[in-house]
């Protein structure tokens, strides 16, 4: 088990404990975490659980595959930090993570 941290937009913090092979976005959507919209349900078909990934962690995460790197294309804001949660798998290295949630999903 781990703990992932999720940033909104004013700052604010929401700490919510992940298992490991649980999905970023399916624990955001579990605790409720606004801005996680995950319309497709994490088909990789939307981009509407778009995240950013603070520094710290993002080069302990697996690159993005080609398709999530073309859906992140066509998010609003797009970031070299940019991720899909849907894509994100919870382990060992995620503990700690923090993960900025942004203004908008389309």
């Amino acid at each position: 088990m781990s703990e992932v941290v999720f940033v909104d937009s004013a700052g604010g913090e929401t700490r919510v404990n992940a298992e490991d092979g649980e999905t970023l976005m399916a624990i955001a959507v579990r605790s409720g975490i606004d801005g996680i919209v995950a319309q497709c349900g994490g088909a990789l078909a939307c981009g509407t659980c778009h995240c950013y990934i603070d520094e710290a962690h993002l080069d302990l995460l697996p690159p993005p595959s080609q398709e999530e790197a073309d859906m992140i294309e066509f998010v609003m804001e797009p970031k070299p930090n940019s991720r899909l949660s849907c894509q994100l798998l919870m382990s060992a290295a995620t503990d700690g993570m923090r993960v900025i949630v942004p203004d908008n999903q389309h």
